[in-house]
């Protein structure tokens, strides 16, 4: 669905991406992650043909972005801060406006606002919502039209971890519709969950990439395991076969309270690639 060759994009002089390179599957979730500022938004208006860039390609559904047509780019939805939202505007009237950019009719509305679980704030102003409302309103400005490829710049932002989970549900619900999602977010645990393969962005290159699960392992240089024991004691154990006889006898004896590996999050390889912490500004 997307692929991205060796981008380069400057702003004043000082470079912003330089010689990104990836390739996004159908029906998959791609996360990139990095903090605010490592060039997450801009990438995004690359890829949507908002932006120019340097040097590079950018080939969305096997054509070059900046050759799209007026009814291909009609299969993209973007949800960026706020983008779209009127504030006087009932949810409703918010969605009538697109309904009538995109030629979709006013019956689809309803349906759309119940599949994000607006179904009974149709009437309230934009303004009257909560910001977990507002992030729903946006998903469904995307969702109206079908788009096969969605674009969300950090969509969860800020959101309580309740609205946080439902808005999960709805993303796993698109890509089990067949869409394609870009995902970009700061929020490491987040991309564990949804994402099939994440990019790690820093000061505008991809410093590491595939799928979380394996980064994850790949970068598991302690590998052991740690038990805690109903005593309040710790006890180290190599990740190796000769640990089985151990971990079996204390399981056995009902010893063991928790049993955890060392196999790092996505945030603890982004330290060691980098040398930066995850919400740190770039």
């Amino acid at each position: 669905m997307i692929r991205c060759k060796d981008i380069y994009k400057s702003f004043s002089g000082k470079n912003v991406l330089s010689g990104i390179y990836f390739e996004i599957g159908r029906g998959e979730i791609f996360g990139l992650l990095g903090p605010s500022g490592a060039g997450k938004t801009t990438l995004i208006k690359i890829l949507t043909g908002q932006l120019t860039f340097e040097k590079g390609e950018v080939v969305v559904f096997d054509k070059i972005v900046e050759s799209l047509s007026g009814e291909e780019k009609k299969n993209i939805g973007i949800m960026m801060d706020q983008f779209g939202v009127y504030e006087r505007l009932s949810s409703i009237d918010n969605l009538k406006i697109f309904a009538d950019i995109y030629g979709v009719p006013h019956k689809k509305i309803k349906s759309t606002l119940e599949e994000v679980g607006l179904g009974d704030a149709g009437g309230k102003p934009a303004s009257a919502l909560s910001k977990g409302m507002r992030a729903r309103l946006s998903l469904a400005r995307v969702f109206m039209h079908s788009p096969k490829l969605i674009f969300l710049d950090e969509p969860t932002s800020g959101l309580d971890p309740q609205t946080m989970r439902q808005i999960h549900k709805i993303i796993l619900e698109k890509k089990k519709e067949g869409c394609t999602i870009f995902l970009t977010t700061h929020n490491m645990e987040e991309a564990y969950k949804l994402c099939d393969r994440v990019a790690l962005l820093n000061e505008g290159e991809i410093v590491e990439e595939g799928a979380p699960k394996e980064i994850c392992r790949k970068y598991n240089h302690q590998k052991t395991i740690k038990l805690h024991l109903s005593s309040g004691e710790d006890i180290v154990l190599p990740h190796e076969s000769q640990s089985a006889e151990t971990i079996s006898r204390l399981l056995i004896g009902g010893n063991i309270e928790t049993i955890h590996s060392s196999e790092p999050i996505l945030e603890t390889v982004f330290l060691e690639l980098t040398g930066r912490k995850f919400e740190e500004d770039v």
